[in-house]
C-alpha cells in the first residue's frame, strides 16, 4: 500500500502505470521511450518483472543499475523485434480512439503543416509486438479522432490488413498525465481503465478528441508502495527528471 501522510506526485502515479504495463510478460526486451517509461521499466524489473531485459539504447543488455549483463548486436536486436520477444512503450504525436498513432507529420500528406519524426519502426513494432503508448501532455491535439497518417498500426488498421497483421498486435496500454486507457472493448475502441487521482472524468472528456468508453466505476490508478516510491526517489531517479516530464 501507499504510505499514508506521503504525498504521490502525478508524476509518480505516471511511473506506476508505465511499469505496470510491463507486468507478467517475463524475459522480454522492454524498449521504453521517454522519462517516465525509462524509470517505470526499472521499477518494474527491480520489482514484480525480474526477468525483464534492459538496454543501454545501444548495443548492452543492463542490468537495474546499469551492469552490463549482455551484448545485443543490431541484428539479434531485430531478431526479437521479428520474432516477439519485445514490448515497446511508444510515444505518440497523435492517437486515435482504436490504438492508430502517428509521429510522422501534421496535416496532408502532400503538404504537411509540421514534419515530425517519420514513421521510423512504428509499423513493424505494431504488428511483431506488444505496443504501449506514453503521451505525457493529454490533449484533443493527441487523442484525435483520426490521425493525419498511420504509422502505429491500431485494432482497426490490423484487422482490416488481415490475419499477418492481426496474429501478434496488440496494444496493452495507453497513459498519459490524466490517466490509462486500454481497449478492452467489443469493438476495441479505447476505454478509461484508471483515472489518476485528482483527475476526473470530465477532465478526461474535454480532452480528449473522440468519444471515450468511460464506466460509471473507473477506479483510480494505484500509487506506489512503500518500497517502490523508495526506490523511486532514491535509487531510480533521485535527481527528480520525472518532474520535468510531469509537473505536479
Amino acid at each position: 500500500m501507499t504510505p499514508q501522510n506521503v504525498t504521490v506526485t502525478r508524476a509518480e502515479y505516471c511511473v506506476i502505470a508505465c511499469a505496470e504495463a510491463w507486468r507478467g510478460n517475463g524475459e522480454v526486451l522492454a524498449s521504453p521511450m521517454g522519462l517516465i517509461p525509462s524509470v517505470g521499466a526499472k521499477l518494474a524489473r527491480r520489482t514484480f518483472s525480474p526477468e525483464l531485459l534492459l538496454t543501454d539504447g545501444e548495443a548492452l543488455i543492463v542490468g537495474p543499475d546499469g551492469a552490463t549483463e549482455g551484448w545485443l548486436p543490431y541484428r539479434r536486436h531485430l531478431t526479437m523485434v521479428t520474432g516477439g520477444k519485445r514490448h515497446v512503450m511508444m510515444g505518440a504525436s497523435q492517437i486515435d480512439r482504436y490504438g492508430n498513432q502517428n509521429i510522422s507529420c501534421i496535416g496532408d500528406w502532400d503538404r504537411p503543416a509540421r514534419q515530425l519524426l517519420g514513421v521510423r519502426g512504428a509499423p513493424v513494432n505494431t504488428v511483431n509486438n506488444p505496443v504501449s503508448y506514453w503521451v505525457p501532455r493529454h490533449s484533443a491535439r493527441v487523442f484525435v479522432e483520426h490521425v493525419d497518417m498511420i504509422c502505429g498500426v491500431g485494432y482497426d488498421s490490423a484487422a482490416a490488413a488481415g490475419p499477418s497483421a492481426a496474429r501478434y498486435h496488440r496494444i496493452p496500454r495507453v497513459v498519459s498525465d490524466l490517466g490509462v486507457f486500454d481497449f478492452e472493448t467489443p469493438d476495441r475502441s479505447m476505454r478509461v481503465a484508471s483515472l489518476h487521482p485528482g483527475v476526473t472524468a470530465d477532465r478526461v472528456r474535454e480532452a480528449t478528441g473522440f468519444d471515450l468508453v468511460i464506466a460509471d466505476d473507473v477506479p483510480y490508478t494505484r500509487g506506489p508502495t512503500s518500497e517502490e516510491l523508495r526506490l523511486i526517489r532514491e535509487v531510480i531517479d533521485p535527481a527528480g527528471t520525472r518532474d520535468r516530464e510531469v509537473r505536479a
